[in-house]
């Protein structure tokens, strides 16, 4: 006598077609960002082309990109690119150290949190402009005052997000910790600062963009090279295609650091959504 196989249940791998046809919409790019964008490329190139926006104002789209080829083929940009992430990557190496030890300091003692939690706020409502003439008192016109800027900027937005995630632990952790027996260090490496990631790690987006503006201010001041004095020199010779490619590569470096930032903020929290 033969089995039937009518009645055979379906194969427990197969997955429905609707969750497959997420999943592949979820690894297409969504290209409905795109739209406004390139909206707003076409306008700015039709107005000057009609002469609504003369070149002395806003040169056009096309004229930005050749002169960023011709910058990109002379050596100048790629120059003025190596100068600048130079200068950010210093600052931000400073900034990072201050800000990261700062709130760790206010964060985990409370004579720390009274020693170093109010000059640093009242430290952080000053204007960058306001520095610059401090800073070039104290630093001279070198790069000392353009990397003072950029490490100023990163450490306020990184003691900020790393004193709040070492305060916001969960105090049943400290408990737990402590009826097991950790030292100190031990708390602090396998408890405190893995709590306290994932507003570091937003202390490191915000602390990126700070990072590139307050290039942009440092850059003003008496500089010979980068990207910021590109952009000056072009000013004094009313060529607005060299000064929008500069904002360009700014806007392109800002948009970079924080895509890998949010790339290592992935994997580093890998463990939350399991």
């Amino acid at each position: 006598m033969s089995v039937s196989t009518l009645g055979a249940p379906a194969r427990a791998d197969s997955a429905p077609p609707s969750l497959t046809v997420k999943k592949s919409r979820r690894k297409l790019p969504d290209l409905r960002r795109w739209i406004s964008p390139l909206v707003i490329v076409a306008l700015w190139q039709i107005a000057c082309e009609t002469g609504l926006l003369p070149p002395d104002k806003l040169s056009s789209p096309w004229t930005v990109l050749q002169s960023g080829i011709e910058l990109a083929g002379t050596g100048e940009l790629g120059d003025a690119f190596v100068v600048s992430t130079t200068r950010v990557g210093i600052g931000f190496g400073i900034g990072a150290l201050i800000g990261i030890v700062l709130g760790i300091v206010a964060g985990l003692s409370r004579w720390g949190n009274y020693l170093v939690d109010p000059p640093v706020q009242m430290l952080r409502t000053l204007p960058f402009l306001g520095l610059i003439p401090l800073f070039i008192l104290w630093f001279g016109i070198g790069e000392e005052p353009k990397i003072a800027l950029v490490a100023l900027g990163v450490a306020f937005p990184l003691y900020l997000n790393v004193h709040a995630g070492i305060r916001n632990v969960d105090s049943h952790l400290i408990e737990a910790t402590t009826a097991l027996g950790y030292t100190r260090s031990e708390r602090l490496f396998h408890v405190v600062l893995p709590a306290a990631l994932p507003n570091t790690l937003v202390g490191l987006r915000q602390s990126l963009g700070v990072a590139w503006l307050s290039l942009i201010v440092g850059e003003q001041v008496n500089a010979s090279s980068g990207l910021g004095y590109l952009i000056n020199n072009a000013r004094e010779f009313l060529r607005t295609d060299v000064i929008v490619v500069g904002l360009v590569v700014y806007a392109a470096l800002g948009l970079a650091t924080d895509a890998i930032v949010r790339l290592v903020e992935r994997r580093a929290l890998r463990w939350r959504a399991a």
